[in-house]
């Protein structure tokens, strides 16, 4: 049975790693001066206590060649996919350390996503192995699958695109005082963009990406959906029971993301992520 790897930004719930036998190897958070390992030494409870301490925003690192290498070079075969090659150089060392192996050992897949877009393709891909398919197969099919994820998050707060550089000083400001919550999408090049602008109360923000999956019903996927926050438990039960209620699908995955989504997007950041057929 081939293994499924991937990194922590696909914000993976501790249950589904293990239900899966999923390998997740950690990106690298750093604030003053301080390393940490994105979900084993850091969480992103503790992160934006360190930020409000601080008052900067951590720098994130993908992990390294040498870390995706001494994976890859255990005995057996390894799919991976991650984090966007257009978000970050974590797709390219995986790629580095595979060339580095047997042809046909490691197969891998750039997800074009993040959070739990790139958590459909891997759960996706450890469901392949079980049944059997080769590597070359599960890389085929995944492969297919990548542009038929929807990934979309509302933004609460615009602190921490401010603070990280993504909108001016008068955006920030102007989006404050409005009341304005970005809703961000990733795009097929693998790059994040605002979709939509939500102004109002945040349940009006919450029930337009409720929205947007109604109007996907003739193509969506029930197998899997996930909705993945950065902290907001009862905004995430809302929306699921929301989603059971539209579509009824097989299940329903509540998870919270990781330190390093949750350094770009910041506190009670939440989406809906899915696939369609």
């Amino acid at each position: 049975m081939v293994t499924i790897v991937t990194d922590s930004t696909a914000d993976l719930s501790p249950e589904l790693i293990q239900r899966f036998n999923i390998i997740v190897v950690p990106l690298a958070v750093t604030i003053a001066n301080q390393t940490y390992q994105d979900g084993l030494t850091l969480n992103t409870a503790q992160l934006f206590k360190l930020v409000d301490v601080y008052n900067q925003l951590p720098k994130t690192a993908a992990p390294s060649e040498g870390d995706f290498l001494g994976i890859f070079s255990r005995p057996g075969e390894f799919f991976y996919t991650g984090l966007s090659s257009a978000l970050s150089a974590t797709f390219q060392n995986a790629t580095l350390a595979a060339r580095e192996l047997p042809q046909g050992k490691v197969k891998l897949v750039d997800s074009l996503n993040l959070s739990t877009g790139i958590a459909l393709l891997v759960c996706k891909a450890a469901e392949l192995s079980a049944q059997g398919l080769t590597n070359a197969d599960i890389a085929s099919e995944i492969s297919r699958c990548v542009s038929k994820v929807r990934t979309s998050f509302v933004i609460e707060t615009m602190d921490y695109l401010y603070k990280g550089g993504r909108c001016s000083s008068l955006q920030h400001l102007v989006g404050s005082l409005l009341k304005i919550r970005p809703i961000i999408e990733v795009n097929s090049q693998g790059k994040m963009g605002v979709k939509d602008k939500s102004r109002g109360t945040r349940k009006k923000a919450l029930d337009c990406m409720l929205t947007d999956l109604e109007n996907h019903l003739n193509e969506l996927d029930r197998h899997r959906i996930f909705v993945t926050h950065t902290g907001c438990d009862e905004d995430a039960l809302y929306l699921a029971e929301e989603i059971n209620k539209i579509c009824a699908p097989d299940e329903v995955n509540i998870t919270t993301a990781g330190s390093v989504i949750a350094s770009h997007c910041g506190p009670d950041t939440i989406g809906i992520l899915y696939l369609v057929k």
